[in-house]
Formats: structure tokens, C-alpha cells, sequence
């Protein structure tokens, strides 16, 4: 039997538990408008670790996380990703602009979309995220959070503006290993780099890309914000599945999500 190639032919969907919207971005102009009312920081204790740690508890006291993601969480200072302006802000479980029109995803979106993904077959299997791909670097810190998490990331931005700023970013932090960052478009991923054992998207479209679905390692696991027929924008994981030698791809669909529209092409 032949093994089927292109992505939604041989989806199977399943029932999809209703939760409540996540919206991992917040109005620009909201987070403007708070970051004008806190006086600029002067770092004093955002870089000894403590701040983070009490970021880390509220996220468990508030839901059901994997605790591998949480530690990753407690080691990466997420005030090194915004602008100083906002650093006071960086620690809430609020999302931040990081400028393009673009922001920074709240803590417990990024901690339950890579919940989601260290429950899949691979992951459970390596205790990792094995070889990584991310969609969307943004100002680079869920690469962080990744790179603390995979064997490997390759990260693609199509924003040069934001792909800049993540790169200068990420060097100032001490990562495990460092992420392979590209500028380009997301939607073709990086084939040279795959096939991958973790895919994750941090922009929703209406599908699913077929080049996405390709790279995905059998036993791999994909996790994205994508448009589902009378229920908007949901999270989805598509899992990789291969029975009697046969590629398969189970999608589940979870909560409603509201994230920045995924595009084609490099600016």
C-alpha cells in the first residue's frame, strides 16, 4: 500500500474539547498604554531568577503544565525578549508588542502549546522535543524555551525586522545549544533541516501547509493555531501516526485561539 503524501486526505478528526479563548496576543494599544503607567526598570531583580520562579508557581498553581516546560520557563529571562520599556510587564501572564506588529506570546499559551507537544509519541519516547521546529521566531524567546526542551531547532522568521532582533536576542542568553535561526517563509519550513520530531506554529491559517506535514518525522507531532469549519481559530495537533508501514495523520482539534494571521513570503 502506497503511503500517502499531502495533507488533509488521510486526516481522521476527533472530538474536540471545548475551554475557554486563548488570545496569546493582546491589543497593541493596551499594552502600550500599561507599560506607560509603570516606571522604566532598572533590572534590579529581574536577572537574579527569583521574579521567574514566581512566574513559574502562579502557572502551576493555574493549570495543568508539564513540569519539564515550566523549568525551561525558570531558566530562560523572558525580560531579555521586550523592550525595556516593558520590562516590568515581562514576568505577567500578559502577551507584549515586540514591534512589527507583532507580540510576544503570554507564558501560559507558550507553556500549554509545548505541553501539547512533550505529550507527543516522540517526545514521551526521547523525554524531548527532539529535532524542533518553530514557525514564527518573533523576538526569539519561546526558541529559548525550545532550545531548552530539543535537541535541535531551526526556527524561521519571515520578518527580517524581527529575525535581526531575535538573533541579538538569543546571544545573550545561555542556551544548552544554539538554535538554527532562518529568514524565510515559514509555510515551505526548512527541509534541509528535517524531518522533525516536534513542528510548533506561533501564526494560524487556514490550513494546515502541506510542506509542514511532509517534514514531519514519523511518531512526530505538530501543533498549530488553524482555522476549523463553525469554530474559528482552534489549536490543532496533527500526529504523525504509521501503522502496518502505512503514514497516517490523526488531528485533534483543541480550544479556540486567536493568534497573528500565518503569511507567505519574506519581508
Amino acid at each position: 500500500m502506497s503511503t500517502p503524501k499531502r495533507f488533509p486526505a488521510s486526516l481522521k478528526p476527533a472530538a474536540a474539547p471545548q475551554r475557554e479563548l486563548l488570545m496569546p496576543q493582546r491589543h497593541l494599544h493596551q499594552a502600550t498604554r500599561d507599560a506607560a503607567r509603570l516606571a522604566r526598570p532598572s533590572g534590579t531583580g529581574l536577572d537574579g531568577g527569583a521574579v521567574r520562579r514566581r512566574m513559574v508557581e502562579r502557572l502551576r498553581a493555574e493549570g495543568q503544565f508539564d513540569e519539564r516546560v515550566l523549568a525551561a520557563m525558570a531558566a530562560v529571562p523572558r525580560h531579555e525578549f521586550v523592550d525595556s520599556a516593558l520590562a516590568a510587564q515581562a514576568y505577567e501572564d500578559t502577551a507584549l508588542p515586540i514591534g512589527h506588529g507583532q507580540t510576544i506570546s503570554k507564558p501560559s499559551v507558550v507553556a500549554h502549546m509545548l505541553g501539547l507537544l512533550m505529550a507527543g509519541h516522540s517526545a514521551r519516547e526521547r523525554g524531548s522535543l527532539g529535532r524542533a521546529m518553530e514557525i514564527g521566531t518573533g523576538c526569539g524567546y519561546q526558541a529559548a524555551v525550545i532550545a531548552m526542551l530539543a535537541r535541535q531547532l531551526t526556527s524561521i522568521e519571515r520578518l527580517q525586522g524581527l529575525h535581526d532582533k531575535a538573533r541579538l536576542n538569543l546571544q545573550r542568553i545561555a542556551l544548552p545549544r544554539a538554535p538554527r535561526l532562518v529568514w524565510g517563509d515559514g509555510r515551505v519550513g526548512h527541509a534541509p533541516s528535517g524531518p522533525f520530531d516536534s513542528i510548533i506554529a506561533a501564526a494560524g491559517g487556514e490550513d494546515i501547509p502541506p510542506a509542514w506535514t511532509e517534514q514531519l518525522a514519523p511518531g512526530g507531532r505538530l501543533i498549530a493555531p488553524t482555522a476549523s469549519s463553525g469554530r474559528g481559530q482552534v489549536l490543532v495537533v496533527l500526529d504523525h501516526v504509521v501503522d502496518g508501514g502505512v503514514s497516517r495523520w490523526l488531528r485533534t482539534e483543541h480550544e479556540a485561539v486567536l493568534f497573528v494571521p500565518l503569511k507567505s513570503g519574506i519581508v
